[in-house]
């Protein structure tokens, strides 16, 4: 057996340790916490400032191009070629305008589709080394097949969609540029007229996305719906015989992921761009975690030199809490065989002196709650009234006496049933079953006042007749049926109208051998009394109908 310094000692340590361990351990999870949501919030503002950057310049494109479009279809008066050619010098002048005033535009056009007019084919202006723009002549597209969407894609998707659509990058004809577009379809009086479109340099592009950074690996890209990576720092995607794919875990619902890519764990934001677009925020989650694991090290550091000092301490402070300890030992092992009369000594003026005066204090009260609870215990929650264990107990030291070489007993057992609960249950809810029951248990108790009334199951009770009420049994029967007849008279509710059976049993040294004897009568004369009430109201039931 160790010591009690020893155990003290141990003990004290073993819980320092583990608070120490559970407090480092909070701090490293708070710190990865703060240090990964930091990071998200870094990555989540560099998106969303990407974004609206981005969408800021696509959505200028697609308000200039709408703008044009209306003022297209309001100023389209007719199909004739002389008609169209006018048309399309007022429209030039308008759209001018607006593409000085739109940023990133390397060109813009409004072509018509042949099968309207073959003379009045449209025009394109294009603006190449930024010195403003030229007309330059428009793509013959009579041997193209405009119907096809895999050709003159910025023509014919529009036509065939019906409506605005941004376009992937694609080379544009007879530039050898790589750019985006937005194209709107013309109609007047429902027929396809031709297409608008404004077409801005990919690199411009690309010059918003290289700027946004973060740690020292951390980058910006582009990728549409299905996945297919539209731009990206670290590799030219227009060289690429074949388009690559985003990592599986960037294309999820999630706007924050984490996913591996190149044997590389990476975390990730992304948000949609107004053209179809997701522009992505990605960064080594390597890097994310260096700054709080630092931090983390010198924390264990500190821990540790604490944690010398803590033993240091407690060893020293132990040994003055020996003999008290002991004292109060001893007292709880006393407790703990009963005596809650024990003694003690000590009255220090410090922690050991007031701890040992409570405990003195609490062995005096924990002797009351004892016996308090002996009293709860046996108590039944719903009716105050005596429970099964206080019964059986009950029964029990009956059965003691009468088995005492001279034990003589007069006493009678009258068990009671609840008729109708199940029903009151079902149809009105079991809070009216327990308003039913706590009824029956006042009417038992108001009748046999002087003898104990347990109740003994859900809806049984029981009542041990002795002395007076034993030698009034019969009366106080008679009395009982009266009282439940007048409740079910008077009361409207069916919870209220009390419907109790009863049986009893008066003890026969002749018949009876125990006291369990008495009570098996008792339940039987009780199911008996059952079996007539239901006759005697099934009688009066068809009566009455």
């Amino acid at each position: 057996m160790h010591s009690i310094k020893t155990k003290i000692t141990a003990l004290t340590m073993s819980v320092v340790i583990i608070a120490m361990s559970v407090a480092a351990g909070i701090s490293v999870s708070s710190m990865r916490s703060v240090g990964t949501r930091n990071a998200n919030q870094i990555l989540t503002l560099l998106c969303e400032t990407g974004q609206k950057n981005l969408n800021h310049y696509f959505e200028s494109v697609e308000q200039s191009v709408e703008m044009v479009s209306t003022y297209v279809e309001s100023d389209l008066d007719g199909l004739q070629t002389d008609k169209l050619q006018a048309h399309l010098d007022r429209v030039n002048q308008f759209f001018t305008k607006l593409t000085y005033n739109t940023f990133g535009v390397l060109t813009y056009y409004y072509r018509i589709d042949p099968t309207v007019s073959e003379q009045a084919k449209g025009f394109w202006y294009v603006n190449l080394h930024g010195d403003g723009f030229k007309e330059h002549e428009v793509t013959d597209i009579t041997a193209y097949d405009t119907n096809d969407t895999t050709q003159l894609v910025w023509f014919t998707v529009p036509k065939a969609s019906g409506k605005g659509v941004w376009l992937p990058p694609y080379i544009t004809d007879n530039l050898n540029k790589r750019v985006i577009s937005y194209n709107v379809p013309v109609y007047y009086q429902k027929q396809f007229v031709g297409v608008i479109g404004i077409e801005i340099d990919y690199s411009s592009m690309a010059q918003e996305i290289d700027h946004i950074t973060l740690y020292d690996n951390g980058y910006a890209f582009l990728n549409d719906e299905q996945g297919t990576i539209i731009y990206h720092p670290r590799m030219d995607v227009t060289h690429m015989k074949e388009q690559p794919k985003a990592p599986d875990g960037l294309l999820s619902e999630s706007s924050t992921v984490v996913y591996t890519y190149e044997g590389v764990k990476k975390q990730a934001v992304w948000l949609p761009l107004s053209n179809g677009m997701r522009l992505n925020v990605t960064v080594p989650v390597k890097e994310i975690n260096a700054e709080w694991q630092n931090r983390v090290n010198i924390i264990i550091a500190v821990f540790a030199l604490l944690l010398i000092g803590f033993i240091i301490l407690i060893w020293a402070f132990v040994g003055k809490l020996t003999k008290p300890l002991h004292e109060l030992t001893e007292a709880a092992e006393q407790i703990g065989e009963g005596n809650y009369d024990c003694k003690l000594d000590y009255a220090g003026n410090d922690e050991v002196g007031i701890l040992t005066k409570t405990f003195t204090e609490l062995s005096s009260n924990l002797k009351q709650y004892i016996g308090d609870l002996n009293d709860l215990a046996y108590a039944d929650s719903l009716t105050s009234l005596h429970n099964k264990g206080a019964f059986d107990i009950c029964i029990k030291n009956m059965q003691s006496k009468l088995e005492e070489p001279k034990g003589t007993l007069e006493f009678a057992i009258c068990i009671f049933d609840c008729n109708w609960l199940k029903r009151v249950n079902d149809q009105n809810g079991h809070d009216k079953g327990d308003i039913y029951l706590k009824e029956a248990a006042n009417i038992i108790c108001e009748v046999f006042m002087h003898s104990p009334v347990f109740r003994i199951g859900g809806d049984e009770f029981a009542a041990l007749l002795l002395d007076g009420d034993y030698r009034d049994r019969e009366a106080l029967l008679e009395s009982f049926d009266k009282k439940c007849s007048e409740v079910r008279r008077e009361k409207t509710e069916a919870w209220e109208k009390i419907d109790v059976a009863r049986g009893i049993a008066v003890y026969d040294p002749q018949e009876d051998e125990t006291v369990n004897d008495v009570i098996r009568r008792a339940d039987k004369n009780m199911y008996e009394n059952k079996w007539i009430s239901k006759q005697h109201q099934a009688q009066a039931q068809s009566e009455s109908e």
